[in-house]
């Protein structure tokens, strides 16, 4: 069984910053991927970035150059730091694991910018 654990969420100012974290554990092999996807309120859920086992990202378009997505192999644990955030950042953060066999969801994390 796989479980993923998000942290980092919460009520930040425009403007601000904040990190999420998201370890994932169990019988876990051959991670092809990780990644965030977020869900606004009235909102299909949406690619906020992700990055592949060799390294490689990709960011939605609303994001670059103010979110960053890491990753620590020997951790399972995949990162994301958000600089510069808007209100239209706020909605529930999800962390996705991409294997050879399944994908696994995290539970949500929300994230809230508002002054």
């Amino acid at each position: 069984q796989v479980q993923l654990v998000e942290s980092g969420g919460g009520l930040v100012q425009p403007g601000g910053s904040l990190r999420l974290s998201c370890a994932a554990s169990g019988s876990i092999f051959s991670i092809n991927a990780m990644g965030w996807y977020r869900q606004a309120p009235g909102k299909q859920r949406e690619l906020v970035a992700a990055i592949s086992s060799g390294g490689d990202t990709r960011y939605a378009d609303s994001v670059k150059g103010r979110f960053t997505i890491s990753r620590d192999n020997a951790k399972n644990t995949v990162y994301l730091q958000m600089n510069s955030l808007k209100p239209e950042d706020t909605a529930v953060y999800y962390c996705l694991l991409v294997t050879t066999s399944n994908d696994y969801w995290g539970q949500g994390t929300q994230v809230t910018v508002s002054s």
